[in-house]
C-alpha cells in the first residue's frame, strides 16, 4: 500500500526528472538530496526504489546532450589523483580475492566517482557551488537537527542513528557525516544574507554537536575534540569561545547518561575492550594482506572471514576494516594507499595556499572562509575515519570536487583582482589647479 508520504517523495523525485534532463545541474542537486538525506528510506513502500539511479540517468543524458551547460574537466593535480585512484580501484578489482562482492562494491564506487566528475564540470560557478553546498547541508542537517532535539527531549539516553540501509545508517557513520558537516553549517551561516536561512544553519550547527555526542560513537567523539582544537584558533574571539566551551562542558557533565560516560571511558582502557582489540586485529590483517600482495591488495570487500583465517593474527576474531587507511591498504595495496593519502595531502596544501593568497584581498574573503570550512571538514574525516571504514564515502569525494572547483574559481577571482589593481595603478591622476585666495587683513 502506498502512503501519502510515499506519494509525496516519489512524486517529487519523478517530477524532477525532466528538470534533471534539461538542466543537469539540477540533477546534481537532486542526486545530492537523495544521496545524503535518503528521503525514500523514510517511507514505507518506496524505500527500495532505485530513485538515485533514475536521477543519475536523467542527469547524465542531459549532461551528454546539452554541452553548453557544462565546462571542461579542470585538470588540477587533485583531479589527476582522482583519475589515478579510479584507475587503481578498477585495476585491483580484476585481481580481487572475493570477485563477486568486489565487483558489486566497484560498481557503487564507480557511480560515486562518476557523479564527482560530473559535479566538477557542472558547478564551476560561485552560485552553483553555494547551491550544491546548501543542498548537502540541509540534506544531512535534517538528521543533525532532528537528532539534537531528540537528544534534548530524551536526555541523551538513546543512540542517534541515520536512515536504514544507507551509507550513514549506523551511529558511527551518521556521526562521521555530521562531524564533516559542522564546519559547513558554520561557514555557510557566516556567508548567508537571508536571516532565516542563517538562523536555521546556526541552529543546525549546535544541534548537530549534540547529535554527534549522542551517537555514542567513540571515533566521532575523538573527531569532535580534534575539530574543536582546530576550530577555535580560527575564530575572532578565541578567549570568549574557549571560556564558553569550558563552562558548557562543566555544566553538562552532571547530566550526561552513565552509559555514555562508560562508553567513552573505554577509549582509555582499549586493551580491555573486545571491539577495540578486534579493530586492531583487522588492521594487522590489512598490513599482512598488503605485504603478501603489495601492488593489488585483496580488492574490494577483502575483509572477509575466510581471508581472516589466512592473514589475521587472530583468525577467528573477524571485524570490518574500521579505518579508511587500513581499508585502502588492505583492498588496494600500497599504490592505492599512496594515492589516497596524496589526495588528502594535496587538498590540504591547496586550501592552505588559497587562504594565504586571499588573506588580504577583500573580494576574496569568501574563498578564505570556504577554505577554512573545507579544511576542517577534511580534518574531521581524517580523524574519525581512522576508526571507521568509509574510504569510499560519497561525501568525501564530493568535497574533493568542491575543493577543485574552489581552486578554479579562486584563480578567476585572483586574475580579476589583478586586473582591477593594474587598472587603478594606470589610471591618470588629475590634479586640481592651485587656487590662490586673497589674504584678508
Amino acid at each position: 500500500m502506498i502512503s501519502i508520504r510515499d506519494t509525496l517523495v516519489l512524486g517529487t523525485i519523478f517530477g524532477s526528472l525532466p528538470f534533471c534532463f534539461f538542466r543537469p545541474y539540477i540533477g546534481v542537486l537532486v542526486w545530492s538530496w537523495i544521496a545524503y538525506m535518503n528521503p525514500h528510506r523514510l517511507t514505507w513502500g518506496a524505500r527500495y526504489y532505485p530513485v538515485a539511479q533514475y536521477v543519475a540517468l536523467a542527469t547524465l543524458a542531459g549532461f551528454i546532450l546539452f554541452p553548453k551547460d557544462r565546462n571542461k574537466l579542470p585538470l588540477e593535480r587533485e583531479t589527476i589523483l582522482l583519475l589515478l585512484l579510479a584507475f587503481v580501484y578498477t585495476f585491483t578489482t580484476f585481481f580481487a580475492l572475493v570477485p563477486k562482492d568486489a565487483w558489486e562494491e566497484w560498481d557503487r564506487t564507480a557511480k560515486i566517482l562518476l557523479i564527482t566528475f560530473v559535479t566538477l564540470m557542472l558547478c564551476q560557478d560561485k552560485k552553483r557551488l553555494r547551491g550544491l553546498l546548501l543542498m548537502i547541508a540541509f540534506s544531512l542537517g535534517f538528521y543533525g537537527f532532528k537528532g539534537g532535539i531528540f537528544s534534548i527531549l530524551t536526555g541523551g539516553a538513546y543512540k542517534i542513528w541515520g536512515p536504514e540501509d544507507s551509507f550513514i545508517g549506523g551511529n558511527n557513520e551518521i556521526g562521521l557525516a555530521l562531524l564533516m558537516m559542522l564546519p559547513i553549517f558554520f561557514y555557510l551561516a557566516k556567508e548567508e544574507q537571508n536571516p532565516k536561512i542563517k538562523w536555521l544553519l546556526q541552529a543546525t550547527f549546535f544541534l548537530s554537536i549534540l547529535s554527534i555526542i549522542f551517537t555514542y560513537s567513540r571515533g566521532s567523539f575523538l573527531g569532535l575534540i580534534a575539530l574543536t582544537i582546530m576550530f577555535i584558533p580560527k575564530l575572532k574571539r578565541k578567549f570568549l569561545a574557549t571560556t564558553a566551551l569550558i563552562i558548557v562542558v562543566i555544566l553538562a557533565i552532571p547530566y550526561l547518561p552513565a552509559e555514555w560516560i562508560e562508553r567513552m571511558y573505554t577509549i582509555k582502557d582499549y586493551q580491555e575492550d573486545s571491539s577495540a582489540m578486534g579493530r586492531i586485529n583487522a588492521w594487522y590483517f590489512a598490513i599482512n594482506l598488503a605485504l603478501a600482495r603489495p601492488l593489488v591488495g585483496g580488492g574490494f570487500e577483502a575483509f572477509d572471514r575466510n581471508l581472516f583465517l589466512i592473514y589475521a593474527p587472530e583468525p577467528y576474531n573477524f571485524h570490518d576494516s574500521h579505518s579508511i587507511y587500513f581499508e585502502v591498504l588492505g583492498e588496494h595495496g600500497f599504490p592505492g594507499l599512496i594515492l589516497f593519502l596524496s589526495l588528502l595531502l594535496c587538498c590540504h596544501l591547496t586550501l592552505i595556499k588559497l587562504k594565504r593568497t586571499f588573506k588580504h584581498i577583500p573580494s576574496g574573503q569568501w574563498i578564505c572562509n570556504y577554505s577554512n570550512m573545507l579544511q576542517l571538514s577534511l580534518v574531521g574525516y581524517m580523524v574519525n575515519g581512522a576508526f571507521l571504514g568509509l574510504a569510499y564515502f560519497d561525501l568525501y569525494y564530493h568535497l574533493v570536487a568542491v575543493i577543485i572547483i574552489l581552486k578554479v574559481l579562486a584563480r578567476k577571482e585572483y586574475e580579476l583582482w589583478r586586473k582591477e589593481k593594474k587598472s587603478l595603478l594606470q589610471e591618470p591622476v588629475t590634479l586640481r589647479p592651485f587656487e590662490v585666495t586673497p589674504k584678508t587683513y
